[in-house]
């Protein structure tokens, strides 16, 4: 009879350290019913209830790979995918909508110093609204290059023109 239950006694320390290390290293998304820390303190104060509850209720089921994920999509039956698709599609357009804000910025600000509000650029009495050749008003000078914008915030005094 003492054979017995030195037997037993052996088999539930064995039972309970078993099930403390399992519960202990167990991953945590898989563990039920109980926070880990709680699970702990059952199968260390009660010895022989707590490992078995560990054992029966206390691990998740492990995750079968091809259940969960039996059904294989194509790319365009995939909502992950076509979520994708849709913000490099959105990234695509705020790109290009940016660039064209900028492109019209830099051609709102003339280079050749016509104020803004005024016909910026155009001449009344030519077919294209530009002035034709370089001396009516146009925006690049004799050269070809557009002509420096004097600032009075530049050191220049507004009004003074010097050759």
């Amino acid at each position: 009879m003492a054979r017995l239950w030195f037997v037993l006694g052996l088999v539930v320390v064995i039972l309970t350290i078993y099930t403390l290390v399992e519960c202990a290293m167990f991953d945590r998304g898989r563990i039920r019913g109980l926070p880990r820390w709680v699970w702990l303190f059952v199968i260390v104060l009660v010895p022989v209830i707590g490992p078995l509850l560990w054992l029966v209720v206390g691990r998740g089921r492990r995750e079968t790979p091809g259940l969960r994920a039996s059904r294989s999509f194509a790319p365009d039956d995939d909502p992950d995918f076509l979520k994708q698709l849709d913000r490099e599609k959105n990234q695509a357009e705020r790109i290009r909508q940016m660039e064209r804000e900028l492109a019209d910025l830099d051609s709102d600000s003339p280079l050749g110093g016509t104020p803004p509000g005024s016909s910026g650029g155009k001449t009344a009495g030519t077919p294209g609204g530009k002035a034709s050749g370089t001396a009516g008003g146009g925006a690049a000078g004799a050269a070809g290059i557009p002509p420096q914008k004097n600032d009075p915030g530049e050191g220049d005094l507004p009004g003074r023109r010097d050759a």
